[in-house]
């Protein structure tokens, strides 16, 4: 008896979008929103959900089972017009079983171990998040058209040519100490210019944080959270970082060390990330373009990954959505933040968010 499709909570999604390819087939795969087949297809050689299939079906093993998949699939040579009714019909002839009969069992069995090869080798809870690869490409649907976003699965201060980096802090404005292991402390630690024993000479980032501070009349005073501080980024000009912006996210509780993150606030600070870069982005040469978000509140701000994801993905969509053609990326130091981020953006929510122990994931 042919066994029942996976049920792991990242393959519904795929699933359902296989189920749509082997109705419309593959000459209309243009005209399908598949968000989840999409973001696995980023990553294949060339990045097409129709060499994603192919590769999929190929794992599987010879014989009824890949040929069936073929025909479903329209795959197999000469049936890439076909309508679904005579692909099915095809390949219900396989297993020598009525069109009806294949539709209710063999077909779902078939579907079932294509989703779960995609889902195993190239989704969001793959074993390559979970070794050795650092950059990651996500092709995402948004708004009648595909946005690309990098994803940086290490520490912030080993990224390379990025306009700005947003550096996540308290509404007081204050940075942590270089030794801490934050973000805001990472880039504050490689923004300091030193000297040839590795003493700081000048604490870059730190400085020109006091200064806006001062020049914005909020020296010695709370600013509102969502301010966004934009200030220059001292010695990782050389790694192609043009800008910091200090966002302010993290509200501290009276009498503790600890602090509160809404993530209305997250996706409030992120918003404004953008109308800050719009409003600089001509004042350099090159223009800004691209930008680099860690997972806001995440740290000591104690938001669980999913719901840092889930906040700061809302106001990259809407910005996105409206036209905007910003080179997006994110960086964070687990793979699970990675895998989480991957499975939200294809359009399948993660279940079970954990809250982060430490730094901005």
């Amino acid at each position: 008896m042919p066994s029942d499709p996976p049920l792991d909570d990242e393959f519904p999604a795929i699933l359902r979008e296989l189920r749509e390819v082997r109705r419309a087939g593959l000459t209309r795969l243009r005209s399908l929103r598949l968000p989840a087949l999409e973001m696995a297809a980023a990553q294949t050689p060339d990045g097409t959900v129709e060499s994603l299939l192919r590769l999929s079906v190929a794992r599987l093993d010879e014989g009824t089972l890949r040929t069936a998949a073929e025909y479903v699939l329209g795959l197999a040579q000469g049936t890439r017009d076909w309508p679904g009714a005579d692909r099915r019909r095809r390949a219900a002839e396989l297993y020598g079983v009525s069109v009806e009969r294949f539709r209710k069992d063999q077909e779902l069995m078939v579907l079932g171990q294509v989703t779960e090869v995609i889902g195993r080798t190239y989704g969001p809870g793959a074993t390559s998040w979970q070794t050795t690869a650092t950059h990651r490409v996500l092709h995402v649907p948004v708004a009648r058209r595909t946005a690309r976003f990098t994803v940086h699965v290490h520490p912030v201060d080993l990224l390379r040519d990025v306009d700005v980096v947003v550096s996540p802090t308290n509404t007081h404005l204050a940075l942590p100490e270089p030794y801490k292991s934050s973000v805001s402390a990472s880039l504050r630690r490689a923004g300091a210019v030193r000297g040839v024993n590795g003493d700081i000479l000048e604490d870059c980032v730190h400085e020109a944080l006091r200064a806006w501070a001062k020049d914005n009349g909020a020296a010695g005073r709370p600013v509102p959270s969502g301010t966004v501080a934009a200030t220059g980024a001292g010695a990782l000009a050389a790694q192609g970082i043009r800008r910091i912006y200090h966002s302010a996210v993290a509200i501290p509780r009276p009498g503790t060390n600890d602090y509160d993150v809404l993530p209305s606030d997250v996706t409030r600070t992120a918003a404004r990330v953008f109308a800050v870069m719009a409003e600089e982005r001509d004042l350099f040469d090159p223009p800004l373009r691209s930008v680099c978000f860690p997972l806001l509140g995440s740290g000591r701000g104690g938001l669980p990954y999913g719901t840092s994801v889930g906040a700061l993905w809302a106001a990259v969509e809407a910005e996105l959505a409206r036209g905007a053609d910003w080179d997006v990326h994110f960086v964070m130091r687990r793979p699970a933040a990675a895998a989480l981020l991957a499975t939200l953006v294809a359009g399948n929510r993660p279940a079970g968010d954990r809250p982060a122990t430490s730094g901005s994931g």
